[in-house]
């Protein structure tokens, strides 16, 4: 946008007149010793101005092309200033429904152990056969498994945010918990949204 802004002024300046002022000094006099007495020097001072008369409107036109480019940038940064609205926003959803994910994946992990350990004491009751228990076992890691798989998510979504919102976060932070890091004398802190 700056540099389109400064083609719009170029333009303008374009379509002024030119003014040139130059100033020539000197002395005249018959022999050397006479050149630096007072009365001897003259100045002259000489302006000059051109001013585009027939240009068949190109100046005004190449004006006018580059008020239309400088529009564009305009529109081009809002754009992208959008975007990055947008990235955000989108980022702060994916994580709340992260952390309703979690959270469902959390219970129906803590559900299928409940379910194995009572499926456990049966099978020592002489209750049911090691194929039950085979079946609560694999109920139980495949929630384990969904549970873990629901944490990546979240994050990789928090990595998301964090380039939506440009990044800079020193190397040394790389967990996803309140941590300090060595940027000078204060601490940065890195911080992963809480399941809800």
């Amino acid at each position: 946008m700056h540099s389109a802004s400064a083609l719009v002024g170029v333009a303008i300046a374009a379509r002024l007149p030119n003014i040139v002022l130059s100033a020539n000094g000197g002395s005249t006099a018959y022999n050397i010793a006479q050149s630096f007495a007072p009365g001897t020097g003259f100045y002259t001072v000489i302006a000059g101005a051109t001013m585009p008369i027939f240009d068949g409107f190109t100046l005004y036109n190449k004006q006018k092309a580059a008020e239309a480019a400088l529009e564009q940038a305009e529109a081009q940064y809002r754009a992208t200033v959008i975007t990055a609205f947008q990235n955000v926003a989108d980022a702060l959803r994916a994580l709340q429904a992260d952390a309703r994910a979690i959270k469902a994946a959390v219970h129906a992990e803590d559900t299928a152990k409940a379910s194995l350990d009572i499926v456990q004491k049966q099978l020592s009751a002489g209750q049911v056969n090691q194929l039950a228990v085979l079946n609560a076992q694999q109920t139980y890691l495949t929630a384990a498994i969904n549970r873990v798989q629901t944490e990546a998510n979240r994050l990789s979504d928090t990595a998301a945010l964090f380039m939506a919102l440009g990044g800079g976060w020193p190397v040394g932070c790389t967990t996803p918990v309140w941590r300090e890091c060595a940027m000078g004398d204060a601490p940065v802190p890195i911080a992963t949204p809480k399941a809800q």
